[in-house]
C-alpha cells in the first residue's frame, strides 16, 4: 500500500508573554492542534485518538490544579499526587506555558510520532522556572504511568479477531479490506465510567433480508437514501466523515487521504466554543479535559457493543442481496456496524458542552476547512450532534437503529460523566462569575 502523505498543518505557536498577549484560549487551542496534526499524520484510529486526547488534556488540567490550588482540584477518581506550587507564585504566562508543556510532554511520551514535539518542548521549557518544571514533570510522569496501566500495552497480546460466519456478521470491505480496528478496546480502563458495559444498548434488529421485515426496512432505507443523490445529505455526510482510514484506488495503487477523527472534530468544536467566549486559560484547559475524558469513555462503551453484536455493514448486505454495483457515499470504516461511533461520541460530547455553554450556543464549525470542506453553522451543540449522527445514514455506512441507540448510549455516558465530575462543572460556574 502506498500512502499519499499530506503536509503537517501546524498552527504557529510562541510561548505566551505579555508582549504579544494573544487570546488565552486561542494559545491553548493552537498548541493542542499540534497534537491533533500528529495524530492525523500517524493515521491514528478513532479510539486511540480519544485516548491520546484524554491523557494529554488531563496533564494540562492537572498542571492548572497544581499551580492554582486555591481555585481548582484534581479530576474525580484519577489519582494524581497532591504536589502543588506555592499559592500566588505562578504568573499567568507560567500557567499558560505550563499547561501546554504538560500536554506536549505527555504527547511526546504516548503518541507514536510524539517525539517530533521535542524541539518545541525544549524551547518552551526555557520559559519556565525550575520549580514549575519539576511540578510538570511529576504530573506528566504520573499521567503517563496511568496510561501504561490502562490495558493499551496488552492489546497486541490478546486473541486475534476472526470475523463470524454468516451473512448477518461483519466482514472486511473494500478497497483495502482492512482487518477490524481494536476488537479488544473494551479492555481499556475507563477514566470515569465504572465499566465498558455500564450502558449496554438494546440489541440490534435481527438480521433478516426477507421483504417487509424490520431489518429489510433498515437496509432499504440506506439503499434508497444513497440512490436519491440528495445534495444536502451528501454534504452532511462528507462534512462529518472523519475517517482516518480513507483510501483512494487508482489502478493497482492505493493512496491514503489523512483525515481527522470523530473525537478530533469534537475537540475542535470545543476549541471554537472556548475561543468564542474568550474563556480563561484555566477554564479552556478544564473544558477540553472534560470533553476529552468523555470521548475516551464513550468510545470504550461503543466498542464494547461493536464487538458484542458483530453486525454487518450496509455495503456488504446491499451488494449481496439487492444491488451488486451499489456503493455508499462514504467509505465503510473497518469495524462492525452496531453502534454508530460518531453517534455515541457526538452525543456524549454535546452533553458536556451543553452543561458548560448551554444549548442555545450558535457557532460556525470550521474544523474541516483544512480538509477542503466548507464551514457549517449550527444553532446549538445538540443540532450539531444530531447532524453528525444522521450523517452516517446519509453516507450509507450505518443503519438507523445503530444511530438511534448510539445517541442513547452517548447521552448516558455524557450524563454520567457530568454527574460524576459535577464539582468541576461548578468550578467553571465560579470562574465565570469572577
Amino acid at each position: 500500500m502506498k500512502w499519499l502523505y499530506l503536509p503537517f498543518l501546524f498552527l504557529s505557536y510562541l510561548p505566551y508573554s505579555s508582549a504579544n498577549n494573544p487570546d488565552k484560549a486561542e494559545v491553548y487551542v493552537s498548541a493542542l492542534k499540534k497534537v491533533t496534526d500528529i495524530m492525523v499524520n500517524d493515521v491514528t484510529s478513532p479510539v486511540a485518538a480519544s485516548r491520546y486526547y484524554a491523557y494529554t488534556t488531563l496533564s494540562s488540567y492537572e498542571v492548572v490544579a497544581a499551580l492554582r490550588p486555591d481555585q481548582f482540584h484534581t479530576i474525580g477518581k484519577i489519582s494524581i499526587s497532591k504536589t502543588t506550587f506555592p499559592k500566588g507564585l505562578a504568573k499567568e504566562k507560567e500557567v499558560i506555558n505550563g499547561t501546554i508543556l504538560g500536554m506536549w510532554k505527555t504527547a511526546a511520551a504516548l503518541l507514536p510520532s510524539g517525539r517530533t514535539l521535542l524541539p518545541e518542548i525544549d524551547s518552551l521549557s526555557k520559559s519556565l522556572p525550575k520549580p514549575i518544571l519539576q511540578v510538570i514533570d511529576q504530573i506528566v510522569g504520573e499521567v503517563v504511568s496511568m496510561a501504561m496501566k490502562d490495558g493499551f500495552l496488552q492489546l497486541n497480546n490478546l486473541k486475534r479477531y476472526t470475523p463470524k460466519r454468516g451473512s448477518g456478521f461483519w466482514q472486511p470491505t473494500g478497497p483495502a479490506f482492512m482487518p477490524p480496528v481494536e476488537p479488544h478496546w473494551n479492555t481499556i480502563s475507563p477514566l470515569v465510567l465504572d465499566s465498558a458495559n455500564q450502558f449496554v444498548p438494546l440489541p440490534p434488529i435481527p438480521f433478516n433480508v426477507e421483504k417487509n421485515t424490520p431489518f429489510y426496512q433498515l437496509l432499504k432505507e440506506v439503499y434508497d437514501i444513497v440512490r436519491s443523490k440528495d445534495a444536502e445529505k451528501e454534504a452532511i455526510a462528507n462534512f462529518w466523515d472523519c475517517n482516518p482510514y480513507h483510501i483512494s484506488q487508482i489502478g493497482h495503487i492505493e493512496f491514503g487521504t489523512k483525515k481527522i477523527s470523530p473525537g478530533g472534530h469534537w475537540v475542535g468544536i470545543t476549541g471554537i466554543a472556548c475561543k468564542k467566549e474568550k474563556r480563561s486559560i484555566e477554564e479552556t484547559v478544564l473544558i477540553h479535559a472534560l470533553v476529552a475524558i468523555t470521548l475516551h469513555d464513550a468510545f470504550i462503551a461503543c466498542w464494547d457493543e461493536k464487538y458484542r453484536s458483530h453486525r454487518v455493514r450496509p455495503e456488504t448486505t446491499i451488494r449481496e442481496f439487492i444491488d451488486k454495483s451499489w456503493k455508499p457515499i462514504l467509505q465503510t470504516p473497518p469495524f462492525p456496524e452496531y453502534l454508530s461511533g460518531h453517534s455515541v461520541a457526538s452525543s456524549a460530547a454535546s452533553i458536556v458542552l451543553i452543561k458548560i455553554f448551554g444549548d442555545t450556543f450558535p457557532f460556525d464549525d470550521d474544523v474541516e476547512v483544512e480538509f477542503g470542506l466548507p464551514v457549517r453553522s449550527f444553532s446549538s451543540f445538540s443540532e450539531a450532534a444530531m447532524e453528525a449522527s444522521m450523517s452516517r445514514l446519509y453516507g450509507g455506512i450505518h443503519f438507523r437503529d445503530a444511530i438511534e441507540q448510539g445517541i442513547w448510549q452517548g447521552k448516558q455516558v455524557g450524563l454520567f460523566v457530568t454527574h460524576r465530575l459535577k464539582s468541576h462543572l461548578r468550578l467553571l460556574e465560579k470562574q465565570k462569575r469572577r
